[in-house]
């Protein structure tokens, strides 16, 4: 097996299952082969690379997932990857009503060699981690300037996170003069050897200057320090060269697919 081939088993085997604890106020349930997760800001589909349904029986089992949150007035994203079969899953998506979000490639690196790199913070700029409410929803504004649209959820979501398992999630904050500039986030995935880096998004006025990098390195530091061996991203096309200049290699695609209730 190739390199890329051994990082891509070792996520399908590792990373397709339930987190290892749900957010306050978040449940996860199995249906057949699918793990659906309820109580966040939208509903959340997925499943393991071979759903092992094919025709009538894969489209009932997607209109089920449907009415299930349709029944809940909740949006609902099933998330796939490029390489899963049957391969016709994305267009009986597209029968069902889901409408495909932006393509972003799933990365897998070595934490140590991430470990390894430590970038120069801009003058001014400091990392830390941080655990108290007021942050987190001092990061959700920052990603609202950044994307330009309301991320107030994502305050609840972390906020959640933290108070149901804070071993689970470190959380890091890029400060200039006391302003949040980019946050980015680590999620340990007990029982694996995996633990995954979210977030890194931004200020426009900031970027191109070390501060992603300086954060993957902090995350992957603290991820050698609990034993992580992997670590993995879904990278949207603005992160994943970065990414991959520090050494993670491209194993799939993943697509999620969106169902949103029509509007009474």
């Amino acid at each position: 097996m190739t390199d890329t081939e051994i990082l891509l088993a070792a996520y399908d085997d590792q990373m397709r299952g339930a987190p290892p604890t749900p957010p306050l106020g978040v449940t996860y349930e199995q249906d057949g082969p699918l793990l659906r997760i309820v109580g966040q800001f939208r509903g959340f589909v997925s499943g393991p690379r071979d759903l092992g349904v094919h025709g009538a029986e894969l489209d009932r089992l997607i209109s089920r997932q449907r009415d299930f949150f349709a029944a809940r007035s909740s949006a609902l994203e099933w998330k796939t990857r490029g390489h899963d079969v049957p391969a016709d899953l994305p267009d009986r998506l597209r029968a069902a009503g889901f409408v495909p979000e932006d393509q972003e490639t799933v990365l897998v690196g070595r934490a140590d060699e991430m470990a390894a790199r430590q970038p120069v913070l801009p003058e001014g700029v400091t990392l830390r981690r941080v655990t108290a409410d007021a942050d987190m929803h001092r990061i959700a504004a920052m990603e609202s300037a950044v994307w330009g649209q309301d991320w107030g959820w994502l305050a609840d979501d972390l906020i959640g996170q933290v108070a149901a398992a804070p071993d689970e999630i470190a959380v890091y904050v890029a400060e200039a003069d006391g302003e949040v500039v980019s946050a980015a986030w680590l999620a340990f995935r007990a029982g694996t050897e995996f633990a995954s880096l979210w977030g890194g998004s931004t200020l426009a006025e900031w970027r191109g200057r070390g501060i992603y990098r300086a954060l993957v390195a902090v995350r992957a530091g603290l991820a050698v320090e609990r034993g992580v061996r992997y670590l993995h991203v879904d990278a949207s096309d603005d992160s994943s060269p970065i990414l991959r200049r520090l050494g993670f290699r491209a194993v799939t695609t993943t697509t999620p697919y969106v169902w949103t209730p029509p509007v009474s």
